[in-house]
């Protein structure tokens, strides 16, 4: 946690399975509220590919985590394999407070596919990851504009990893030949920023370790980097 502090972060999004300890999650909690530091619980544990086991599942971990005090609960939520109801019933059993990620894999996999739960369902909101929109169209997405959009308005979270045509995640956006696709995202980052009025918008840099990176880059320098750009670019945003 200090590190976490010194670096100049607000807080951590904190991922956990169904294997995490109950006394793991208290010493995590007690350390963030020693160091204030905020948190975000994560929920990306949905290898079940029966439905009914997969709900009960999912509502368990929600029960177990909503008694820990959090900015926001940010979720991987159901599968690509599930049906638009199956996965619209996972959405409601989290209610409004969760916020649903965009990801490979999950009812979200896509701008085009994630567009009909934004219209279906009122008060969905996500937590914006367009590296896997990237690589899934293997575009910039510049004919899903529409979609694009509606999940910018719907915005209440972001992962700043940032993706390419081929891949979810750049090697290194340090270098001269990512900024182009740095600032692909960036601009969607900024629309976001603009519009958000919930409260605080909060961000995690989400740059993964190898195979994503190359042995030779550092994880930690990488995500800092990317904190410092944000806190740059986006005047007055809380970077978690």
């Amino acid at each position: 946690m200090i590190q976490v502090k010194d670096a100049g972060y607000y807080g951590i999004e904190y991922a956990i399975t169904a294997d995490t300890s109950d006394a793991t999650l208290d010493e995590v909690w007690n350390l963030a509220e020693r160091h204030r530091v905020a948190l975000i619980p994560q929920h990306f544990d949905t290898s079940s590919a029966d439905f009914n086991e997969h709900v009960d599942l999912y509502g368990k971990w929600l029960d177990r985590i909503r008694v820990y005090p959090r900015v926001k609960i940010n979720s991987q939520t159901g599968r690509d394999i599930f049906s638009f109801e199956q996965n619209s019933a996972l959405i409601r059993l989290a209610g409004p407070e969760v916020v649903h990620e965009t990801h490979r894999g999950k009812f979200s996999y896509a701008a085009h596919v994630t567009r009909p739960y934004l219209e279906a369902i009122e008060d969905l909101r996500i937590t914006f990851d367009i590296s896997h929109w990237v690589n899934v169209a293997e575009s910039y997405l510049d004919d899903q504009a529409e979609a694009v959009e509606l999940a910018i308005s719907r915005a209440s979270h972001i992962h700043s990893r940032v993706g390419f045509p081929e891949g979810p995640q750049i090697p290194d956006p340090r270098l001269p030949e990512w900024q182009e696709a740095v600032e692909r995202h960036v601009g969607w980052w900024t629309r976001i920023a603009e519009r958000y009025q919930e409260g605080t918008l909060t961000i995690t840099t989400e740059f993964g370790p190898f195979p994503y990176l190359t042995h030779q880059v550092s994880q930690r320098d990488i995500n800092v980097f990317m904190m410092r750009l944000l806190k740059q670019r986006l005047v007055g945003v809380a970077a978690l």
